[in-house]
């Protein structure tokens, strides 16, 4: 394989087996989600965080849960409640009455993957106590940075039908979330297959991991070592400054965006087996990396009005040779 230099770099053996075998555990308990399963894996790999939109009970839980248990991750489920603490996020220092002390009682956060669910519910104050750790995988406590566990995700979700008693996530935080991907009501074939899946119990009660943390950090560093050529990250750069000259868009696409289009079709290239990232996968990652940052003036029948600003972009934009 060649780096960004030109230079030959040999692929570490097993990264396709191990690639195959992570994406084989998933379909164990994902049915007929062969897309979402991908583009969580990108995110993973790229050391990105998953906002799920959906409606309930797709399987937005079990995805987090299954990509825990595949690389024997430490999962953490943060239910998102009106009442909800930064503390409850965080952690908390508590008194020791023996040895006269404050100690720290850990929060949810401190997991490999955390699962924030229904992450609209839980008011402005909470949501941001993810924010430094979102960006810094830390969190401040009482004036103390604490590093949180390697690698570090986190998979949060929200109904896109129910809004009573929700708070909009602000932009910022919005920004952080390297993809926004939807899960999608399965196939009648591939929902007969689930249901006969939990005859018995839940797969997910049986599920061995496919990897181990040491094996995940490894391919997150083969996805940085996938070339991105000079003409590919000018394309990927034209995109998103395609999202900040429009007229109906009061905020385009920060250069955040510009660094998770870059990893993100690093990702998929070395998932699909390749050594380099072309046009295509930049395409293919535009859709779920750009809109969830794009602010439209105007409302659109046709979907997220960020989705219609970036197929229009992707449209209008020359792809390289």
């Amino acid at each position: 394989m060649a780096n960004a230099e030109g230079a030959t770099v040999e692929r570490a053996p097993g990264v396709q087996e191990g690639l195959r075998a992570l994406h084989a555990n998933l379909s164990k308990v994902m049915f007929g989600k062969q897309d979402a399963l991908t583009l969580a894996l990108v995110a993973l790999l790229g050391r990105g965080h998953l906002l799920i939109e959906d409606v309930p009970g797709v399987g937005k839980t079990v995805l987090a849960r299954a990509l825990a248990q595949s690389v024997g991750g430490e999962f953490r489920r943060l239910q998102c409640t009106p009442d909800l603490l930064p503390s409850d996020v965080t952690g908390v220092s508590v008194y020791n009455q023996r040895t006269q002390v404050f100690d720290f009682v850990p929060g949810p956060v401190f997991a490999n993957i955390l699962l924030a669910d229904e992450i609209n519910r839980a008011p402005p104050r909470a949501q941001s106590a993810l924010l430094e750790s979102m960006a810094e995988q830390q969190v401040t406590v009482d004036g103390h940075a604490r590093r949180l566990p390697s690698p570090f995700m986190v998979i949060a979700t929200q109904n896109p039908i129910e809004f009573h008693g929700t708070y909009p996530l602000p932009e910022a935080q919005l920004d952080r979330f390297f993809m926004r991907i939807a899960l999608g009501y399965p196939d009648a074939a591939s929902e007969l297959r689930m249901v006969a899946s939990q005859e018995h119990g839940h797969p997910l009660d049986t599920l061995q991991p496919a990897l181990g943390l040491g094996d995940l950090a490894a391919l997150q560093r083969e996805v940085e070592a996938v070339r991105v050529s000079e003409d590919v990250m000018r394309y990927a750069l034209a995109l998103v400054q395609a999202t900040r000259d429009r007229s109906d868009v009061t905020l385009g696409a920060s250069p955040r965006a510009t660094l998770a289009l870059r990893r993100a079709a690093q990702a998929l290239a070395l998932l699909q087996g390749g050594q380099f990232a072309t046009p295509q996968h930049v395409k293919e990652v535009a859709r779920h990396v750009l809109p969830h940052r794009i602010i439209a003036r105007a409302a659109s029948s046709q979907g997220h009005p960020g989705e219609l600003v970036v197929r229009e972009v992707l449209e209008s934009v020359r792809v390289p040779a």
